[in-house]
């Protein structure tokens, strides 16, 4: 179990509030038409990621709670590790959205994907809406992500499941998970230049265009190996001593 704190914004009012996180799941492939997400899996497969195409989409990865962060740093343990903008869902007392990165050590993930998205964290902006207030304009809204200043991703929010979808097909595919306290990462598609991204500045905004107001987050990726005189630093995976 994971306590955050969140601003709550109806778009009238804001208030601070802490919320209980029972449960994390992350989605991968949640597009409402499934070649939108081809040009992702043909992204990451250039890195050497092999994506589980025989379950079908959208994929469930479990996280656990203690790779959420709400903060202003996310820490790994390679320089290859790269963050991405997502749809965040939050079941609580009612149902909010947000904006999110689900940051991966892609070094990690051609052995195991969800092993790779729990070594890192889920990175979720401390800003929320609830849904109901916006359903009626959300597929009007947008999701841009940047890395060290440079625009990565520009995306309609419509590209991907409707909200009520993915709660769904999450109940459908996750009996055993809790009615409440559940948050979900809804899954990312391509960068526009179609390669996975690197760097140490990463930036991710959901804008409602509607209500003229965005969700706005930003962190720095932490290499805890550059701490280490470069000698001393033990090798990531013992089959690729160059792996830092």
């Amino acid at each position: 179990m994971m306590r955050v704190e969140l601003t709550i914004d109806d778009g009238k009012s804001s208030a601070l509030r802490r919320f209980d996180v029972a449960r994390m799941y992350n989605l991968g492939s949640a597009t409402r038409k499934a070649e939108t997400a081809v040009a992702h899996q043909e992204e990451v497969a250039k890195e050497g990621i092999r994506i589980a195409l025989d379950i079908p989409a959208p994929r469930i990865y479990p996280i656990a709670t203690h790779a959420l962060t709400t903060g202003a740093e996310a820490e790994a343990q390679s320089s290859h590790s790269s963050g991405e903008v997502e749809i965040v869902l939050l079941l609580a007392d009612q149902l909010y959205v947000g904006v999110g990165s689900d940051h991966t050590d892609r070094a990690l993930e051609k052995t195991s994907i969800p092993w790779s998205k729990q070594v890192t964290p889920n990175v979720l902006a401390p800003v929320m809406w609830p849904f109901e207030a916006m359903r009626a304009r959300w597929d009007d809204c947008f999701m841009r992500s940047w890395v060290d200043g440079r625009k990565y991703q520009d995306v309609p929010v419509a590209a991907f499941l409707h909200p009520d979808d993915v709660l769904r097909i999450f109940r459908e595919r996750v009996p055993g998970a809790p009615r409440r306290d559940v948050l979900i990462f809804c899954g990312t598609i391509v960068s526009l230049d179609k390669a996975l991204g690197f760097g140490k500045r990463w930036e991710i905004e959901m804008e409602d265009p509607g209500a003229a107001r965005r969700i706005r987050h930003g962190y720095d990726v932490v290499n805890l190996f550059d701490a280490i005189a470069e000698k001393f630093r033990v090798p990531i995976a013992a089959a690729d001593r160059s792996i830092r």
